[in-house]
């Protein structure tokens, strides 16, 4: 057959390369994925502000490349992901250096070396690639750069330097904006906090890599605090699908009052609680995702499931069945294994909530003293219950009637007042299931009529007629949605 051959336009290819959607933490996390593929014991990130002069580097000590190696690097897609890779490759479609780089700076240098060949560098320069039309990959680096690359590597040992020059974001911010150089190094500290959430296995494994930005090491973020003696920890399980195995393993948090106010932070990370809870997706030890429910179905982000979380080892011979992107930030899990995270996730999240529901009865057990809760939250035939502890002292005090009753009731209106169970009732009540609480449900009718005929007497005895007192009672909640004698003419 004849045939045409269409060649991707360079201009085009570059505009379709820095539009992927990377951010500059997932874009720095795909060049440390490069240097553990290289062996790298210390992987180190500078960020470097200069107005539109700025720079942004990853510096390592793996094994580095020689000539041949570094310009396979720097070719786009020259590796596909259908081929094998090693067991500490962390990439997939070949495209991690240039892809992530390009969606941050218009120019990309990379220097190497290795234990027994001299450095090599190469530039992409994105204006020129678009200007010629040609994929012109350029020996050396500028002079600034390669003063930069200078400073980064002054012995010359054994490893690999990229830069990004030309940032995007930062190209037209004078020398003193302090604004832009404000958000520079915040991109910093966002950059520092993701390295530890996505490496944290490899910063605590075996082979304790050790990552630092601008000097400043980077501590691993262990989102199921797997040191902590109140963490409980479901069953693992190995889960068949396909031709590999999926590892799975639940941990419910400790409810947050059991933390010290650093554990308490240090939990939540940088997203907060309610964004953390959830699937955490591992590939090769390198987190995918981090707190997500997959989109299974009935499962939503709530308060309630917060101290639920989930780890999921995926083997990276599975990455196509789990439609991990190039970016290494979202996972969709196969038909095959849906129901097992669903029930695996239904056990956790039930868990999850318990322990937040019960905390309060579980404390006061510990301490021999259940009355002290003013309020008891449970849930009986499908509805949800509020009820005022009449082992309460107070409580019990007004009730027996005595000298100071008046005073006494007006503590105990006040006690009530500011301990209503808000977060109790939020843990219980599911606002997509019909469980309000019914008033009186299951109560005597004698018991609502003398309740409303206590109340009806006080309207009396502050002035109010008869009809006006049953008129008022009528409208009260939740008499209003109840019959009986203040309904009468």
């Amino acid at each position: 057959m004849s045939y045409d051959v269409v060649n991707p336009d360079p201009a085009g290819t570059v505009t379709s390369l820095r539009s992927l959607g990377y951010s500059v933490q997932a874009a720095v996390a795909d060049l440390v994925d490069n240097s553990i593929a290289a062996g790298a014991r210390t992987v180190d990130v500078f960020f470097s502000w200069d107005g539109p002069s700025s720079w942004v580097a990853v510096v390592d000590d793996g094994h580095g490349m020689d000539a041949a190696e570094l310009v396979t690097a720097m070719t786009v897609a020259a590796r596909g992901s259908f081929r094998n890779r090693g067991r500490q490759d962390l990439g997939r479609f070949g495209m991690g250096l240039k892809s992530a780089s390009f969606s941050q700076a218009g120019r990309l240098t990379v220097a190497s070396r290795t234990a027994t060949d001299d450095e090599v560098v190469r530039t992409w320069d994105l204006s020129l690639v678009v200007d010629s039309g040609e994929w012109r990959l350029l020996h050396g680096a500028d002079e600034d750069t390669a003063q930069v690359l200078r400073r980064l590597r002054p012995t010359g040992a054994a490893g690999t330097a990229v830069v990004w020059r030309a940032l995007h974001r930062f190209a037209t911010a004078p020398d003193g904006d302090s604004r832009a150089e404000k958000q520079f190094y915040a991109e910093a500290a966002r950059v520092q906090d993701h390295l530890g959430m996505v490496f944290s296995r490899f910063l605590t494994g075996r082979r304790r890599l050790t990552i630092t930005v601008n000097g400043e090491p980077v501590t691993a973020w262990d989102p199921f605090l797997t040191d902590h003696p109140s963490v409980q920890r479901l069953p693992a399980e190995e889960i068949p699908v396909g031709a590999h195995d999926v590892r799975i393993e639940a941990f419910i948090l400790p409810h947050p009052r059991r933390l010290t106010p650093p554990q308490l932070q240090r939990a939540a990370g940088s997203a907060g609680w309610l964004d953390r809870q959830g699937f955490y997706v591992y590939r090769r030890d390198r987190l995918i995702l981090a707190g997500d429910w997959l989109g299974i179905q009935g499962f939503r982000r709530d308060e309630r499931y917060n101290l639920a979380r989930i780890a999921l080892d995926v083997p990276a011979e599975a990455d196509a069945d789990w439609a991990i992107d190039v970016r290494k930030s979202t996972a969709v899990p196969p038909v095959g294994i849906r129901r097992h995270l669903q029930r695996i996730g239904t056990a956790a999240r039930g868990r999850a909530a318990e322990v937040l529901s019960h905390r309060g009865r579980i404390a006061a057990r510990e301490h021999g003293a259940e009355f002290v809760h003013a309020w008891r939250v449970d849930r009986r035939d499908g509805h949800v219950r509020c009820r005022i502890n009449r082992e309460h002292p107070l409580v019990r005090e007004v009730l027996r009637g005595g000298p100071d009753s008046a005073v006494d009731a007006r503590a105990l209106i006040r006690f009530l007042e500011e301990t209503v169970p808000v977060a109790a009732l939020r843990i219980m009540h599911d606002v997509d299931t019909a469980d309000d609480p019914e008033p009186f449900l299951g109560a005597a009718p004698t018991e609502v009529t003398d309740i409303a005929q206590r109340i009806y007497t006080a309207f009396v005895a502050q002035g109010r007629t008869p009809r006006e007192a049953r008129e008022r009672l009528a409208v009260m909640p939740p008499f209003d949605q109840l019959d009986g004698f203040w309904r009468q003419t």
